[in-house]
């Protein structure tokens, strides 16, 4: 068997965003390899020759090679082999899933400057749901002509703008899948681990969307891909907090992340310095924060094998000089408000303390004594999309559509703690479960216990309902 090698300096320019065109390569023949054992597999599951099998046989060597490198064959042998081990017995001469389709889509293709990308839109291939998102209704041909209209748009400012991330995206991306929107979230997109070069997302809204969203995605497909040569994390993590996430994540998740918007967030460090203000120098300055703390917690976790320890220290080292850049002071507010709101709303949605550990706070209260340690624990949950009414509140601000006077968060936002304080403990008066009103109140308030673990003085203003809220925070604090 043909081994798959990285060199040292090919790991350490994946870990830094940057793969060179050979690592690449490697890439996408380790997964030509794989697909091609996991199709053998598959046909050494069932009695006789299936129709796929002899579909793929009576191709040419270049057409047998497409399809068996195509992403949703990976994905379709991955599910099928899965399904034959573990399900009942398949009929003789077939496998799990039914057959392995043909390619299905629209084949798209756009060009800027003598650089090429060709992908196929898979608007009715019938794995597009295997992806992780709900599959959108097959598209119109208006729907088409504007999936081509963004495509083009992205691919032109990839390329004049971002020419290595344009090389990237071309030696990775091969399928798109429309996504049905959430209307929640300002955009979904997605990625499966067996289906390197496919990406799912929801209709952008102008090319600059997409760009972003097809860099993000395809950060995903080469870090499984890489994955799938070198174990990067140790198994059996706790799952904890991801910048990027509402719900908690395993650490292989938030690298995913953290190596997602490397990407991200070097695509608007270019922008910024490419002239555009606004949104670039407010995402810029957002994320070049969260990655580069998400790199300091996992080198520091203990949880990350010699190979991820590689690859995310060129990750950080990649990112923190982007810390120094200036950038407007009131954005970097702004960029610092957004981290710290994801980081209170996760905290009050995810994190509980045990019912035993609650009263034994709320009796040291009501005796004088001091607070006793307790921990906050990942309670279970399902995952939301929902980015909070504060970043909405921030982005209008951004351009130029400052909230109107009156609302805690209209106060929070402008800057004003001392309103946005008197007006969020009136909340909490009012009911004391409103999470947004315990979430801005972490962004506010003076006392520690509130600004770095809200969910304890939620949970034990519950149950001590006579306690005044900045004495009981003051006295968690201490």
């Amino acid at each position: 068997m043909h081994p798959f090698r990285l060199a040292d300096a090919e790991l350490a320019g994946l870990g830094a965003g940057r793969p060179s065109a050979g690592a690449l390569g490697v890439l996408r023949r380790a997964r030509l390899s794989r697909h091609l054992l996991l199709l053998r597999e598959v046909r050494r599951a069932v009695a006789e020759d299936p129709a796929w099998y002899v579909r793929l046989h009576a191709l040419s060597s270049d057409e047998f090679r497409a399809h068996c490198a195509d992403p949703m064959t990976g994905l379709w042998a991955a599910r099928a082999l899965a399904a034959l081990r573990t399900g009942p017995p398949a009929e003789p001469g077939r496998a799990a899933l039914g057959d392995l389709p043909e390619p299905a889509g629209h084949p798209l293709s756009v060009t800027c400057a003598g650089r090429r990308l060709t992908v196929r839109l898979d608007d009715r291939g019938p794995l597009r749901h295997l992806l992780g998102l709900p599959a959108a209704a097959p598209l119109r041909p208006d729907e088409v002509a504007r999936w081509r209209e963004h495509l083009d748009a992205a691919w032109t400012i990839l390329v004049t703008r971002h020419p290595e991330a344009a090389g990237t995206l071309a030696g990775v991306l091969r399928v798109i899948v429309p996504a049905r929107p959430d209307p929640l979230a300002e955009g979904v997109s997605a990625t499966s681990a067996e289906a390197f070069g496919a990406v799912a997302l929801s209709a952008p809204a102008s090319g600059v969307q997409l760009a972003v969203a097809l860099l993000h995605e395809t950060q995903h497909s080469v870090l499984n891909a890489v994955h799938g040569l070198f174990e990067l994390v140790h198994p059996g993590t706790e799952p904890g907090y991801s910048p990027w996430r509402e719900d908690p994540r395993p650490t292989f998740g938030i690298l995913h992340g953290g190596y997602a918007f490397l990407a991200v967030t070097r695509f608007w460090r270019t922008e910024l310095r490419g002239g555009c203000g606004g949104e670039a120098e407010f995402e810029f300055a957002r994320w070049r924060a969260a990655v580069h703390r998400m790199a300091g917690r996992l080198l520091g976790g203990g949880r990350l094998t010699a190979a991820g320890a590689r690859l995310v220290t060129a990750l950080r080292d990649e990112v923190e000089p982007w810390l120094a850049e200036p950038v407007d002071p009131e954005v970097v507010r702004l960029a610092d408000l957004a981290r710290a709101d994801h980081h209170a709303r996760w905290r009050l949605r995810n994190l509980t303390i045990a019912p035993d550990d609650v009263a034994a706070v709320a009796r040291a209260w009501r005796a004088g004594r001091a607070a006793p340690a307790v921990a906050s624990v990942v309670a279970p949950g399902r995952r939301v999309t929902d980015a909070g009414s504060r970043l909405r509140l921030i982005r209008a601000v951004l351009r130029g559509d400052p909230p109107a006077a009156g609302s805690a968060d209209a106060a929070c936002v402008r800057g004003d703690g001392a309103a946005a304080l008197t007006a969020y403990r009136e909340a909490v008066r009012r009911d004391r479960a409103d999470g947004a009103a315990w979430s801005g109140l972490a962004l506010v308030a003076p006392q520690p216990a509130l600004r770095h673990r809200p969910e304890l003085v939620r949970a034990a203003a519950l149950a001590a309902p006579e306690a005044d809220i900045a004495d009981l925070a003051a006295w968690l604090s201490r």
